[in-house]
């Protein structure tokens, strides 16, 4: 068997030039810059550049900004129009952006710190003005969640699971992140929540983004949230933390008042009551879903062999079913931090402080959103990409394929050495 050779300037990751044509022509990296500004005239590189090649990385399918270094230059350099910089460059650029970190000391003496970067977060959503993925004229569902990332950081603390890490609380409207607020491991998820989610309400209101629902788990089951809500006219649907006085009054619900359900392949039974929570004069409809038991387990306060849950709300036109049913869409949480975890670098956190890190996760955010406008926009024009494909996919079946420049009459055409059919996403 012979081997050849040949030093034709040749890539194998062609695919990027089409992702790279379309950041630029909606105009976010003009975004990027007139938002944070010049950087120093020695810096040799705008922020518009810095967050193009880290955004490559993770298209290219790297994973840790070194890779740029190790991996990725010569075939960069290859990209008509990207000005190439170094990891070194793309970290000092991720550091540049971070904020202070604010320490509070709470009433029982434990240390908390959060790090809150107002610059970027709103960055972050302009830039999903810019691609209409938002705008002013729809109602939009909030989602609210704290995401623990274990993580051996130089101010990490221990969090409830038991690992050191960040445990920064996360907005998305659908598929998109929105804000983004730094927390350490130590801070739970209640602490403060009301503030972080103020915060989240006036950047949208800000860039003119309408709330119509609240949806977010336990954790946000306080005083101070649904009154936050109640403030922006906001419906919520938040789960309830059981307590003695709520199971007393589940418990009396009468056998006739639950009304048999299948929720996907969940068979249950709902009802629901008028609850008056935290003591307080205000009531809110508690919508209840029980399950049977299989091991038969009397529940010690309802005297019954089920398992309960409880969402309360302030939507009164909504069905029990169509209350659950909305609840349980906020699963789909799960599956962006899953698919920030592994496609976009959360599980491997490049910086060593709190403040720098949520700078990188912001900016991951970004990436992540422009993703997906990006995908949606490719696979209705190419038949063999699907919008729900996630970046490893993406990579093997769009990115990879050999290509080269090459200039005839006067041009530079794209040359792709493959037969599937990339002319309907022609350059320009």
């Amino acid at each position: 068997m012979k081997i050849t050779q040949s030093n034709k300037n040749i890539s194998p990751f062609g695919g990027f030039n089409f992702c790279y044509n379309l950041f630029q022509k909606i105009g976010i990296p003009e975004l990027i810059d007139q938002h944070l500004g010049k950087r120093v005239a020695l810096a040799g590189f705008d922020y518009s550049d810095i967050f193009t090649n880290h955004m490559a990385i993770f298209m290219h399918g790297g994973d840790c900004t070194e890779d740029v270094n190790d991996h990725l230059r010569d075939v960069l350099k290859q990209v008509r129009g990207l000005s190439v910089c170094s990891a070194d460059t793309i970290l000092r650029g991720i550091k540049e952006l971070a904020s202070p970190t604010t320490h509070q000391l709470s009433d029982s003496g434990v240390a908390h710190e959060f790090n809150i970067n107002i610059k970027l977060n709103d960055l972050l959503i302009k830039s999903l003005r810019k691609t209409n993925q938002l705008n002013k004229t729809s109602d939009y569902t909030l989602d609210y969640d704290n995401q623990v990332i274990a993580t051996q950081k130089y101010d990490s603390k221990k969090t409830y699971k038991k690992c050191d890490g960040y445990q920064s609380g996360v907005a998305t409207i659908g598929k998109h992140i929105v804000y983004i607020e730094g927390r350490n491991g130590n801070s739970p998820a209640k602490y403060k929540q009301d503030e972080t989610l103020g915060r989240t309400f006036s950047l949208l209101e800000d860039n003119n983004i309408k709330i119509k629902r609240l949806r977010a788990d336990s954790a946000s089951y306080q005083k101070r949230v649904i009154d936050l809500a109640i403030q922006k006219n906001t419906q919520f649907y938040i789960r309830a933390t059981r307590c003695a006085s709520m199971e007393q009054q589940i418990g009396a619900i009468a056998e006739l008042d639950w009304a048999k359900e299948r929720l996907g392949c969940q068979q249950m039974e709902i009802a629901h009551i008028q609850y008056n929570p935290f003591g307080g004069e205000d009531s809110y409809r508690l919508v209840v879903s029980r399950i049977e038991r299989k091991d038969k387990q009397i529940d010690v306060f309802t005297r019954k062999a089920y398992m309960y849950r409880a969402i309360i709300t302030n939507d009164n036109a909504m069905s029990d079913k169509e209350v659950t049913s909305f609840y349980n869409q906020r699963g789909s949480t799960e599956r962006t931090f899953d698919a920030m975890n592994n496609d976009f670098g959360w599980s491997k956190l490049p910086c060593s402080f709190l403040n720098e890190n949520t700078s990188f996760m912001i900016m991951t955010a970004l990436y992540a959103n422009f993703y997906t406008y990006m995908i949606a926009q490719f696979s209705e024009k190419v038949s063999w990409l699907k919008s729900n494909f996630r970046m490893k996919k993406f990579v093997f079946r769009f990115i990879t394929v050999a290509s080269n420049w090459i200039k005839t009459g006067g041009k530079y055409v794209l040359k792709l050495y493959t037969k599937k059919d990339y002319r309907p996403l022609a350059l320009g």
